[in-house]
């Protein structure tokens, strides 16, 4: 068990979702990814509520405290969070969403415009040709010989049209690593098609090693976070 621990519960959208809060201030949702839960995000959730963030970090659908589900979509997910800031009376919160996170929340922002003020996301495709191949045919074969939702969802989801990011009306934070497995014309493309993006690379990282155990995407959240109003 980490640092925050899961302690609250919600209904949304047909799921419960368990999720760690701390610190007060302006809102930000942290959303994790695939396989993962909100432990992914204890360094982070430290810097955030030292700066004088409120944190809410749930478990996606599925995972982490939360009852495993036989499918998966994006969607879903994005539509979780969407009433999730509803059921919660949060206002316009930030967001940060790591791999999974940052499909989910381009999705929100699509299907719900406006809903947080400002957005970062890390390691996010719009596509499983956005991910490097071999990895891609790693998973594909392990998933093959014994089934996973959650690989399936990777292996199979998301599809987001590049121009669909173009009504994204916030300033959007769109980090890599340099050594990333998802594709570095996919970061490109992303920041390309967004009207208010930022693009950070952070040179020789992969695509959890500047998040886990690491303070440099807190740093780069809270230059970031403090510039939108």
């Amino acid at each position: 068990m980490g640092k925050y621990e899961a302690s609250e519960m919600i209904h949304v959208n047909g799921v419960d979702m368990h999720y760690a809060v701390a610190g007060s201030g302006k809102p930000v949702i942290l959303i994790h990814g695939n396989g993962e839960d909100h432990n992914l995000f204890e360094i982070q959730m430290d810097q955030l509520t030292a700066a004088g963030y409120r944190v809410y970090a749930p478990d996606s659908r599925g995972h982490g405290a939360n009852a495993p589900l036989t499918e998966y979509h994006y969607a879903d997910m994005a539509e979780d969070v969407y009433q999730f800031i509803c059921a919660l009376d949060l206002d316009r919160p930030l967001y940060y969403g790591h791999s999974d996170g940052g499909i989910i929340g381009l999705l929100l922002e699509i299907s719900h415009p406006g809903t947080v003020s400002g957005m970062a996301v890390s390691g996010t495709n719009l596509s499983p040709a956005g991910l490097e191949k071999s990895f891609v045919d790693k998973y594909a074969a392990i998933n093959a010989k014994a089934p996973d939702p959650l690989l399936t969802l990777m292996l199979e989801e998301p599809h987001i049209d590049p121009e669909e990011l173009e009504q994204i009306d916030i300033p959007v934070l769109v980090t890599a690593g340099s050594s990333d497995l998802i594709l570095p014309e996919e970061t490109r493309r992303i920041a390309a098609h967004l009207p208010h993006a930022k693009l950070v690379i952070v040179e020789g990282a992969d695509h959890g090693s500047y998040i886990v155990g690491s303070e440099i995407m807190g740093k780069l959240l809270l230059d970031f976070f403090g510039k939108i109003q």
